[in-house]
């Protein structure tokens, strides 16, 4: 009788201590699903010599699903982890390449003192921190980025099989890095390394960052791997500075990009070689201009413009020739309600200047469906986007 009493008080005391202590247990840790979804109907003046309507995913925000977590593992510190799916809403496909997280797949550790440290997939610096300086890297998505992306400040490719450090908050002031693995035996074969910070003050940011990669777009298994490159070249150097004011309901920007290749061979978006036929390009430099303003005329309404000024260095066995493009942005959002808008967007490019006797002659709004036939290259599109 006194063993089965001993056992019963103990059973009980165990049971109230585990209902206790079960839920300060699962406070500490959390999972949270997410997503976007952005669909809508593009209409191109010219796609390789034709207009074309077509139905299109992930403009504004990249279509996406995922899971986020964090433990407390004590002392200020965490595990944290994320993994994003992105895809395409009108065929269902998988993006980045077919891969199943192809938008970010990391795990690290963050300290409320010391910062964070994360390894897998992940963005670089120069979209960590001077893309939210621009249009197409804060509020507008696809259409407005910069030729071609050429500054990634779109998002177009992330850095595999990388280690990132990023700092606390510091009185607004933020930083940190990226270095990315080639994975190979040429240990400096595909491997890429960032850094960039912002500082954060009331209605003003400022941003800075720096890219370099080797054989971005060589094999399977690198940094930049050849399904998920922009450019395709034996090295790639991007660096550029941004900033951004907000006054009242206006916010103003400006931010400049300086993007260099060596012995580019080819690009993602256009697939095609970029020099004339028997021709070697050597280097291919741009230097992107840009100036954005947004007005927010209810908290559910608000109209942004862009301009981009692209100078072209194009040095190639034929001679160096200096082309420029011009890119003009519009967009009007409207809130139906806290998760869910429809927006309007309209983009104009113009090339202009030197002739390169090659297909980047043609105008090519990033997000159409192939080069103009000319010069010039009108996008409009009409979406709704859902966030989750």
């Amino acid at each position: 009788m006194t063993k089965n009493r001993l056992s019963t008080a103990t059973f009980a005391a165990f049971s109230a201590f585990a209902a206790l202590t079960a839920p300060s247990a699962f406070a500490q840790s959390s999972v949270t699903l997410y997503g976007v979804l952005d669909e809508g109907i593009n209409y191109t003046n010219n796609a390789g010599g034709g207009a074309v309507w077509e139905m299109a995913s992930g403009y504004a925000q990249g279509s996406r699903w995922g899971l986020k977590g964090e433990e407390d593992l004590g002392g200020g510190t965490k595990a944290v982890f994320q993994l994003e799916n992105g895809f395409d809403i009108s065929s269902g496909r998988l993006g980045q390449g077919g891969r199943m997280f192809g938008r970010q797949a990391f795990v690290g550790l963050a300290d409320n003192r010391f910062g964070t440290l994360t390894l897998g997939r992940q963005y670089d610096s120069v979209v960590d921190y001077l893309a939210p300086t621009t249009a197409n890297g804060n509020w507008a998505g696809y259409l407005f980025a910069h030729p071609y992306d050429n500054d990634n400040t779109d998002n177009s490719f992330r850095l595999g099989n990388s280690v990132k450090y990023a700092s606390p908050d510091l009185a607004g002031l933020q930083f940190g890095g990226v270095y990315s693995f080639s994975n190979d035996t040429g240990f400096a074969n595909n491997r890429a390394y960032s850094f960039g910070g912002q500082y954060a003050n009331g209605g003003l940011l400022i941003a800075a960052a720096y890219l370099q990669a080797n054989n971005p777009g060589a094999g399977s298994v690198g940094a930049i791997t050849a399904n998920d490159a922009s450019f395709i070249a034996g090295r790639m150097r991007i660096f550029g500075g941004g900033i951004n004011y907000t006054f009242g309901s206006a916010t103003a920007g400006f931010a400049y990009t300086n993007s260099n290749y060596k012995d580019p061979t080819g690009n993602g978006y256009i697939g095609l070689p970029l020099a004339a036929p028997g021709v070697r390009l050597d280097t291919l430099k741009y230097q992107n201009f840009e100036i954005n303003g947004k007005y927010q005329f209810t908290p559910a309404f608000f109209v942004g413009a862009q301009y981009v000024y692209t100078m072209v260095n194009y040095e190639a066995s034929s001679g160096s020739v200096t082309p420029k493009i011009h890119s003009v942005g519009l967009m009007a959002d409207y809130n139906l309600s806290k998760r869910t808008d429809v927006y309007v967007q309209g983009v104009y490019q113009k090339v202009a200047g030197d002739s390169t006797q090659s297909i980047l002659d043609n105008a090519f709004i990033p997000g159409v469906q192939a080069p103009s036939s000319t010069d010039t290259q009108v996008a409009v599109r009409v979406a709704l986007r859902h966030r989750f």
